[in-house]
Formats: C-alpha cells, structure tokens, sequence
C-alpha cells in the first residue's frame, strides 16, 4: 500500500511540471501570436451601437472601412455581446467557409439566433442538420418547384402589377409579391388577410435582427420577440391541420408538404415552425431587395436596361402573348443573370457571414482564441477596387468577360441565412423572381414613360 502511494505520488510529482510546462509553452505562443488589432469599445456593448447605426444608413461601409484603415484587413472588436474578428480580406474569407466543420461553426449573434429559432438551417448541426438540408435541396431541384414556382411567380407579379396606381413605392410593392409567392410555395396560401396579417408581424421580427438582443433595453427587440410569438403560434396552426390531413390521406404538393413526409422519422412541429421562419425571412429579405435594386440600377443604366429588354423579347418573339415562359426560357436569359449577379455583388444584400472558432486558429500571423466569433464580410471585398474595376459602380458587363469574383459562389450569397448547398430553395426563388420581376418591372416602367419613372419611388 505504502509502496502505491510512493509510486502515485513520484509519477504526480514527474508529470505534474511537464503539465505545468505545456501549459507556460501554450501561454507563451498565445503572447508570441498576438490578437488581431483593434478596441472592443464599451464595457458589454462593445462597438454594437456604431454598428447598428452604419447600418441603418444608406452606407453602412464606414464602420468597417474605418477600421480597415486604422488596423488593416483583420480587426477585433466587440459586436452583439461578444468579441469578433472582422475580415475584410478575400483570403481569409475564403480560409474560413472552407473550414467549417473543423475550425469554425455556424454561430450567429443571440438576436438573430433568438429570433429565427434554434431548429433553422443556419443554427442547425448534425444529423438533422442534414436530413432539413437534403430534404431542401431535393425539393428545389424537383419538378414541383419548376412546375408550379413559374405560374404562381407570373399570376402574383402580374396581378400586383395590374393593380399599381401611378405613384408606387417600390420595395413594399416587392416585399408584398415576395412574400405572398413565398407562403404560396410552401404552403400553399393564396394572397388575403391571413397572408397580409403574417407580413405585417414578419416586419418587426427582422427589425430586431440587428438589435441588443437585451430585451430590458431595446424596445424594437421586445417588438421582435412578441412579433416571433404571433407568428410561431399562426404556423403551428397551420402544420397541426396540415398534418391532421395528411394522416387523412390528403397530400399538397409544397414544402411543408414535403416535411411532413420527411424520410428518416419526419420532424417535430416545432422543427417545421422554426424552418419555415427562417425561409420565409430569407426569401422576404434577399428576393425582393433584388427586385427593388435591380430596378433601381436599371433605370439608373439605360444601355443595360435596353439590352436586357431585348434579351427577353427574343424569347418572346417565338411564343404566343399568353404562352408563360418555361424553365429552360429562363436558362436561356445570360444577360439577365448578369444583372441579378451584379446586383448582389454592389447591393450586398447579405453582407457577411458570422462564425465561432472551435479551437484556437491562427492566421495571417494572428491568434483567434476558441470560443471567439468572426465575422467574414463579403461587402468589404465586394467593394474593393483591388478586386473589381470601378468596383462601387452597377457594371453588369463584367459577368460576361469573366471578372468572377473567386470566393463565393452566387447562391452562397443568396441563401446564408437559411444554410449552406450549391443549390436549394431560396437561390431557386432568386433567380427566377429576379427574371420574371426585372422583366415585368421594366416592361411596366417603359410603357408608363417618363412620368411612371419618376414616380416609381425606390424606398418605404
């Protein structure tokens, strides 16, 4: 007994500094590999305030331009409650979205992740993660979407159209047909009360996206919250019938549809709840702040937008006036793409992406401690001079001489707040609303003359 204990003990007194000496060497690389430079700003509050506040403006560029002037690329600060690594360099970018699962995770700020649910793709990890995804993904590449995503983009456009007086204010009018082409693809709603009714809650749930997620001191956070509530319960109505039908044999070709039918033991309604939140912010958001911008840069552009009206009246030439365009009529629209891929990279409609560093990472001759958020904004490159000619100018001839920009992928773009994939139900919904509407739009403007174009008001 006496001779185990000497034996423990000589084996603690023998390990023990080796423990203490990994510990000085760990510290000591940590002080050799310094942090990013940069201020954390206020006690709690960090820098949050000042970025708000650039981005509640028509140019929210300063908070990170100041910055990249004063410490460079790769900056610290203190967003959200928590310390953040900005990069605004395209290498580092590319070095963390191609690390994920690795050395980052998908972590978003707390009034975001609140918001949207902890069941949405983005804040989704593992084996649900990735039947949502797959079951995403499958229906966006199926024939359902294609069959039916097309007429109901055609009859909602249309009929919103017809009923445009002659003063407009463009980004409602959008947000309107976005969303209403949204609730009808997954769940088969038609345009009403219940539709308008959900919008309106849907509008305070992403004010408070970019807020103190502290409810005692942010009064647009608090509308948020309650806002989520009422939304949440109206959808949990929605699938509880839907999934009572569904036990009854009734079957409806749309994505909640799908869910329901979910391979692999299907998903709890309050997985479906949280996932047709976080797409019906996507689509709200991104498509129809492209129909808007499109527009805007358009008018702004008459060569583009002459070039692109001509693009369209060839297809339109060899259909009959009532034949709707098909899938493949839309495949067949190059220039058209390269207006919605130039309006994506100078509106920025998703600025960046945030992350959390699982381990500690260094890079660039820094350290990133494990547990810190960093933020890899595309605005910041999108924008740089260094990477697009005149970058800050609406240029969509760019696109078709091959300036393609190396770190994203377009559907990447449009799609991060719903998940990751090449392909999937949003970016489908982009490209084709962004077709159909820039189309509709600028036919509807060049027949108004002059007058519909001064009175097409681009902002709420």
């Amino acid at each position: 007994m006496a001779f185990s204990i000497t034996i423990a003990l000589l084996s603690l007194s023998l390990t023990a500094p080796l423990l203490l000496l990994l510990l000085l060497l760990r510290a000591s690389r940590r002080r050799r590999i310094p942090l990013p430079p940069g201020t954390l700003g206020l006690p709690l509050v960090g820098e949050t305030l000042q970025l708000i506040s650039a981005y509640k403006t028509e140019n929210p560029e300063p908070f990170i331009d100041e910055r990249v002037g004063r410490f460079g690329t790769l900056f610290t600060t203190h967003v959200f409650g928590e310390p953040t690594v900005f990069s605004a360099d395209p290498e580092t970018n590319r070095f963390i979205l191609q690390n994920e699962g690795r050395l980052f995770e998908c972590s978003y700020p707390g009034s975001i992740a609140n918001l949207l649910g902890k069941h949405s793709l983005l804040l989704m990890t593992g084996g649900l993660h990735k039947r949502m995804h797959s079951l995403t993904m499958s229906f966006a590449n199926s024939s359902i979407i294609r069959d039916h995503l097309l007429v109901d983009i055609d009859r909602l456009v249309r009929l919103n159209l017809d009923s445009w007086s002659d003063r407009i204010l463009l980004m409602e009018e959008a947000k309107k047909i976005t969303f209403e082409l949204t609730v009808k693809q997954l769940m088969s709603y038609d345009p009403g009360d219940w539709t308008e009714s959900l919008r309106k809650e849907y509008v305070l749930v992403i004010e408070g996206f970019f807020t103190l997620p502290f409810p005692l001191f942010s009064a647009t956070y608090r509308r948020a919250i309650k806002a989520r509530t009422k939304v949440a319960e109206a959808l949990t109505l929605v699938v509880r019938r839907r999934r009572k039908e569904s036990e009854m044999g009734a079957k409806k070709e749309d994505m909640l549809g799908a869910l329901l039918a979910g391979g692999g033991g299907g998903f709890s309604d309050e997985e479906i709840v949280d996932f047709l939140v976080a797409l019906l912010v996507a689509g709200y958001e991104t498509t129809s702040t492209i129909m808007t911008l499109a527009v805007k840069f358009l008018t702004e552009t008459p060569l583009a937008l002459a070039q692109l009206k001509e693009e369209h009246e060839k297809i339109r030439a060899n259909k009959n006036r009532s034949e709707g365009l098909q899938w493949n009529d839309y495949k067949s629209m190059p220039f058209t793409q390269c207006v919605i891929n130039e309006t994506l990279r100078v509106a920025n409609i998703i600025s960046g992406v945030f992350r959390r560093t699982m381990t500690d990472v260094q890079i660039k001759g820094y350290m990133i401690p494990k547990g810190w958020k960093v933020f890899a904004s595309f605005r910041a490159v999108h924008l740089d001079h260094e990477y697009f000619k005149d970058a800050r100018t609406f240029n969509p001839w760019r696109w078709q001489v091959g300036e393609i920009f190396l770190l994203m992928r377009l559907q990447e773009l449009s799609t991060l707040y719903v998940g990751k994939g090449d392909v999937n139900f949003v970016y489908t919904m982009n490209r084709v609303t962004g077709h159909q509407a820039v189309q509709l739009m600028s036919t509807h403007r060049s027949e108004g003359g002059q007058g519909c174009a001064r009175d097409m008001n681009l902002r709420e």
